[in-house]
């Protein structure tokens, strides 16, 4: 019994000290001792942080674990925290800190810049070696260029003999994307042999994408910065692109993803079992239809947003036309029905998928329901100046709106010009003419100009919204003057 007991004790603290391992790598920082230790290494990145936050919670364990495995790196990289809270906050006052958390690189102790980067371990760790040494690693031998493109990363190589205009566009391109890309360049004479070149550059795509129906590598051809922009733009990815999070944005419409088990870490051969087969429709489409697969687990949100809660054995495809309208293939994945769904979508011939609430059976009341089934019907078609809020259900200042938002549909549902509309933003599609990034939001849509919806900056209480409506109204309204105040009844 002993033993057991003490077994478990054993247990406990190696999963204690594995959980902390990360942890001791971040340098925990106050106002006595900021100056001095981020002066210590040349290159650190400071978290501010409050130990209430929830964004910072969440950070934390990527951050320690970034912490550690860049706690060899030469040049070395630090990575520290400061309690803006407590210890530390004459120095958050000091560098103008009023979110949280906030992240700042310092270079020799003095602030370089904000740090715009990822906000997960790996992301971390590969924006923050970019911040340190030369944009390009010399790579002197055959050997330490295989090295160099083993990394299933792409890759930016510049193949050099002598000083040259092309070598000077790849630096300043290497400059300018070293936080996103690797870049390499050699002079070596072995090297230039390998590829027969003596002023080139070369896209060398991720080690673990190559495949038969597309070369791993191409050679830029142009002779400027803009250029050499658009070349990697294009051709980065190849005919079938892992999107991972925080690639996202590199990824454009039209677009058909493939969501399944996408692991090239321990199922390398299965994860390739499925892209090969999207690789086969891929070259059919080139340059019409961009192509991608996506990890299921990594993107359940999107998966969401087209009414999935799970993906089974086989990949699930799912797309958006030219514009941004979302597109469900319903037939089984296979080669042949991925075809049809492809040539489909170009065509315009597939029905899209709409997220929506169930159009109320009852929509009387002052404030009018919009889902998305009958958006359209109730804000952009109607023949009337519209102010719709966009909520969610769980924001504490939508419910706060809340009893104002019906009240001035109560003292408005006499007018025939102006109608007071609201919809739950996180149950329905939100059109792509409105910018919803918080809640909530609300627009002014005059109607003789719904193209071009007004983002309600005003005040929140009844008085303030009577005023605004008053004063925009296409007509002058029945029971307020321009002005916003009520109009007098004669008896």
């Amino acid at each position: 019994m002993l033993c057991l007991k003490y077994l478990s004790l054993v247990i406990l603290a190696i999963c204690f000290a594995g959980a902390l391992s990360g942890e001791a790598d971040v340098l925990e920082l106050n106002d006595d001792d900021f100056s001095t230790r981020v002066s210590e290494t040349e290159t650190t990145l400071v978290m501010f942080y409050a130990p209430w936050c929830g964004h910072c919670k969440r950070l934390k364990p990527e951050y320690a674990k970034a912490a550690e495995l860049l706690r060899d790196d030469d040049p070395p990289i630090a990575l520290a925290k400061i309690d803006c809270t407590e210890a530390g906050k004459e120095t958050c006052s000091k560098f103008s800190v009023s979110g949280y958390p906030t992240l700042k690189i310092f270079r020799n102790g003095e602030v370089s810049q904000e740090y715009n980067g990822p906000r997960e371990a790996a992301g971390i760790v590969k924006y923050m070696r970019a911040q340190v040494g030369p944009s390009s690693k010399d790579l002197l031998t055959v050997d330490a260029l295989e090295t160099f493109l083993a990394v299933p990363e792409a890759a930016i190589v510049g193949l050099f003999k002598k000083e040259s205009d092309l070598k000077g566009v790849f630096l300043k391109y290497a400059d300018k994307m070293r936080e996103k890309l690797r870049f390499g360049h050699s002079s070596a004479a072995d090297v230039l042999a390998k590829y027969s070149e003596t002023d080139a550059i070369l896209l060398f795509r991720a080690s673990n994408l190559h495949n038969k129906f597309e070369e791993n590598f191409l050679k830029f051809d142009g002779d400027d910065v803009d250029e050499l922009t658009k070349f990697v733009k294009k051709n980065l990815h190849g005919l079938v692109g892992h999107r991972t999070r925080d690639s996202v944005p590199e990824f454009s419409n039209p677009l058909v993803v493939a969501y399944y088990n996408v692991d090239y870490v321990k199922n390398a051969k299965g994860t390739n079992y499925w892209r090969n087969r999207v690789l086969k429709v891929s070259k059919e489409f080139q340059d019409k239809i961009t192509f991608a697969i996506s990890a299921k687990d990594e993107f359940q949100h999107e998966l969401n947003e087209y009414g999935y809660d799970y993906v089974g054995d086989k990949p699930l495809v799912l797309a958006r036309d030219k514009d941004n309208q979302k597109y469900i293939m319903k037939d089984e994945f296979s080669v042949e029905t991925l075809q049809k769904f492809a040539k489909d979508l170009l065509a315009g011939d597939l029905e899209p998928y709409v997220k929506s609430e169930a159009v109320p059976e009852k929509n009387d009341g002052p404030v009018k329901v919009a889902v998305a089934k009958n958006f359209a019907e109730l804000v952009t078609d109607v023949d009337k100046d519209v102010l719709i809020e966009f909520y969610a259900p769980w924001c504490g200042h939508c419910k706060k709106l809340s009893p104002i938002y019906d009240e001035l549909g109560e003292k408005l549902k006499a007018e025939d010009g102006v109608s007071v509309v609201k919809i739950d933003a996180t149950a329905n599609d939100v059109p792509p003419l409105f910018e919803v990034r918080g809640f909530p939001t609300l627009f002014w849509l005059p109607k003789d100009n719904k193209s071009k919806p007004v983002k309600y900056e005003g005040g929140r209480e009844l008085d303030d919204f009577i005023k605004y409506i008053a004063k925009h109204a296409t007509n002058e309204l029945n029971g307020f003057d321009r002005s916003g105040n009520p109009k007098k009844t004669e008896l």
